[in-house]
């Protein structure tokens, strides 16, 4: 079974991101890069179904700037064996719209013909929680999201679920299309020998035409802010106290 792994490049989860001072996005300049936390733990997902045996090819794509073949060569060096590289931007401000995604990953699916597709949830820059969701439709697969279990069993996935109530087990036929949550693993570092081989690796350069898809945005920023700073917290003397603030000022009781 051959597996996809879509990676996207994001701000890095430790960075403070500023918004720019003409609020038109956020600030990117001198701003340290790399893969999206989720997206880290659909590769290491798919590199233990292959040293598990149920996976034979792992093929990472991520779709964006030239720069993208950075985060790529990460996920080679983790252990996927083939990257594709889409340079859809030259622009690193411009972020990739979720149904644009979505229609080239379609292309890539039909063109690579994979088992399975492993997608982080979301990606933590803008948080869309999309993309896997509207590949399912547009390919017709079975999906299951918000995966912290996966065991596969000839045609069929048992998905652990994480939702609001707690855990949910759901069974789906292959192919399909599986969106990744925190607690399913903890991703590998990759070892310095394993850095240098990745530069070997095949990485494949496309385009967005070469799948026949339209990058042209649907929606436009209108304005980017930052979230009102948290008021400082108040030390109270006893629950009455307590109780009168939240009844007087709070007003959520």
């Amino acid at each position: 079974m051959k597996v996809l792994v879509p990676v996207k490049r994001v701000i890095d989860y430790n960075v403070k991101v500023r918004v720019k001072a003409d609020q038109t996005g956020v600030d990117l300049a001198n701003v340290k890069m790399s893969m999206n936390p989720f997206d880290e733990i659909s590769v290491e997902q798919a590199i233990r179904l292959k040293e598990a045996g149920q996976a034979d090819e792992i093929v990472v794509v991520s779709i964006g700037v030239a720069k993208n073949q950075e985060t790529l060569r990460t996920a080679l060096a983790m252990g996927a064996d083939r990257a594709i590289l889409i340079e859809a931007t030259d622009n690193v401000e411009n972020d990739i719209e979720p149904l644009t995604v979505a229609k080239i990953l379609k292309g890539v699916v039909e063109e690579e013909q994979p088992g399975l597709v492993l997608l982080g949830k979301q990606a933590i820059d803008n948080d869309a929680n999309a993309t896997g969701q509207m590949l399912s439709a547009l390919l017709g697969w079975s999906q299951a999201t918000f995966a912290s279990g996966l065991e596969i069993e000839g045609d069929k996935a048992t998905v652990t679920r994480e939702v609001d109530g707690g855990l949910q087990v759901i069974k789906v036929n292959m192919p399909a299309i599986v969106t990744v949550d925190l607690r399913l693993n903890e991703p590998r570092y990759a070892s310095l020998p394993n850095i240098m081989k990745a530069k070997k690796k095949p990485m494949d350069t496309k385009t967005p035409a070469d799948y026949g898809v339209d990058i042209a945005p649907r929606l436009t920023t209108v304005k980017v802010t930052e979230p009102p700073a948290r008021k400082a917290g108040v030390i109270v003397g006893s629950v009455g106290e307590l109780v009168e603030k939240l009844k007087t000022e709070a007003g959520v009781i």
